[in-house]
C-alpha cells in the first residue's frame, strides 16, 4: 500500500515523512526542497493476537510492542504543488505522475497561514484555499488526460468499437482505477457522447474521490493562528481533518532513537530515560505542554491510521500455516500481518499471500473457532486464518 504525502511547497511534507519514517528526506524552509520523490516506511497500529494467546510473536515485517502490532505502509513525499501545476508550472508534471500508483493522499496543510500558495513566507494566508486548489489541480490533471482523447472516445463509442466507459477507463488505467467503478459512475451520472465539458469534469471529480481520497493534516498546529484555522477547517470539511505537528513527532522519534526518552508513536505522553540537558528539557516540555497535553498526540500517527483504516477501510489479518501453534512452517509465531480491504474474503487473502495459493485454494480455517470456512467467507479485522491448498 502506498500513501502519497502532498501539499504546496514549505507546508511541512518532508518533515511529516521524516517524522513518520525517519527516512531522512531533505528539509528546508524554502520552496521545492523536494525534487525527486522520497520513499519511506510508516506503520499503522493493530492489536496483535500474541497477547490474547500469551505468545511471543516474531514479525517478519514491522514490529510488535506490548501487544501492539506495527503494520508497514509506504509513504511517498513528492515535489510541492503550486497553482496551475496541471499545466506544468512548478514541478507539476513530475508531482502528478509520481502519484499515479498511490492508494490515497495525505495533504499536509500549513494551518498557521504563514506561507502563501507558492510556499513563500507570509502572514494571514487562509489554509482552506490550499485544500481547494490542491484538489482541483489533481482533478484538472486527470480531466486533461481524458479530455485530450475525448473526441476519439466519442467517435469509437458511436462506431460501437468500444463502450464509453471503456474508453474513459483506458485513459485512466495507469492510475490503478477500477474499470467497474468507472462504469458505475458513468451510468450513475448519465455520461454520454453528448455530455458537456462540465459534466465530464464532474465525472472526473467523482473518480478522483474514489481513486485518490485525500486526508487532511493541519500541520504546524503549535504556531500562532493554527488552532483557529484548524477549527475552521474541521467545520468546513465535516471534521475530516487531523491536527498535526510534524516537527514535534520528529523530535520525539529522534529522542527515542537516541535512547533519551521512551515514546510510542501515536501516544499522548513520553518518559525520560536519562537526565536531560537544559535545551532538551526545554524542547520536550514545549512539545508536552503545547502539543501532547493540548491535542492528545502530535497527530502524525493518527493521520496515517485515519487514512488507512477509515478512508481506505482496511483491516489487518494474520495468516498462519499451523492453526494450533499460530506459526508458519519455520515455527515463526504470527509472522505476517496483512492489510486487506474491508469485505475481503478468505479467497482474497489466499491471493494476497501468493497467486499460486489463490489458484490452489480449497478452503481455510478460522484459528479462533477452529471452524472450516469457504472462499466467500468475509474476514474480520484481527482474524487469524490458515489457508488450505
Amino acid at each position: 500500500m502506498k500513501i502519497g504525502v502532498v501539499g504546496k511547497p514549505s507546508s511541512g511534507k518532508s518533515t511529516f515523512l521524516n517524522a513518520a519514517t525517519l527516512v531522512g528526506a531533505e528539509m528546508a524552509p524554502h520552496p521545492f526542497t523536494t525534487i525527486k520523490p522520497n520513499l519511506g516506511t510508516a506503520y499503522i497500529r493493530a492489536n496483535c493476537p500474541c497477547k490474547e494467546f500469551n505468545l511471543q510473536c516474531s514479525p517478519r515485517h514491522g514490529k510488535c510492542v506490548n501487544g501492539i502490532r506495527f503494520v508497514p505502509v509506504t509513504l511517498v513525499d513528492v515535489a510541492g504543488l503550486v497553482p496551475d501545476a496541471h499545466k506544468g508550472k512548478g514541478m507539476g508534471n513530475q508531482f502528478l505522475s509520481d502519484l499515479a500508483d498511490a492508494d490515497a493522499l495525505i495533504h499536509v496543510v500549513d494551518a498557521s497561514g504563514q506561507t502563501d500558495e507558492q510556499g513563500n513566507p507570509t502572514k494571514g494566508h487562509d489554509p482552506i484555499k490550499d485544500v481547494d486548489f490542491l484538489e482541483k489541480e489533481i482533478e484538472y490533471w486527470m480531466y486533461g488526460i481524458v479530455h485530450k482523447k475525448w473526441g476519439q472516445i466519442k467517435r469509437q463509442t458511436k462506431m460501437k468499437t468500444t463502450k464509453l466507459y471503456e474508453g474513459i477507463y483506458k485513459q485512466l488505467s495507469g492510475l490503478r482505477i477500477s474499470e467497474e467503478e468507472v462504469k458505475r459512475l458513468v451510468n450513475e451520472l448519465g455520461i454520454t457522447t453528448e455530455s458537456t465539458d462540465e459534466e465530464l469534469f464532474k465525472l472526473i471529480r467523482e473518480i478522483r474521490k474514489m481513486n485518490k481520497p485525500i486526508a487532511l493534516a493541519a500541520n504546524k498546529i503549535d504556531l500562532p493562528e493554527a488552532d483557529n484555522n484548524y477549527k475552521r477547517m474541521k467545520e468546513k470539511f465535516d471534521g475530516g481533518v487531523t491536527h498535526c505537528c510534524s516537527e514535534a513527532e520528529l523530535a520525539l522519534r529522534k529522542a527515542t532513537e537516541q535512547g533519551v526518552i521512551e515514546y510510542i508513536p501515536g501516544e499522548s505522553s513520553f518518559k525520560a530515560l536519562k537526565e536531560l540537558k537544559p535545551e532538551q528539557e526545554k524542547a520536550l516540555n514545549f512539545i508536552r505542554e503545547n502539543v501532547l497535553d493540548k491535542y492528545g498526540s502530535t497527530g502524525v500517527q493518527k493521520c496515517i491510521e485515519h487514512t488507512v483504516r477509515d478512508m481506505l477501510e482496511m483491516i489487518v489479518v494474520y495468516p498462519v500455516e499451523d492453526e494450533k501453534k499460530l506459526t508458519d512452517k519455520k515455527g515463526n509465531v504470527l509472522p505476517d500481518a496483512l492489510l486487506l480491504p474491508k469485505g475481503s474474503t478468505a479467497l482474497d487473502l489466499a491471493y494476497k499471500i501468493h497467486t499460486e495459493i489463490g489458484e490452489k485454494f480449497i478452503g481455510a480455517i478460522d484459528c479462533r473457532s477452529h471452524k472450516r470456512i469457504g472462499k466467500d467467507h468475509q474476514l474480520k479485522d484481527g482474524d487469524i486464518i490458515k489457508i488450505l491448498v
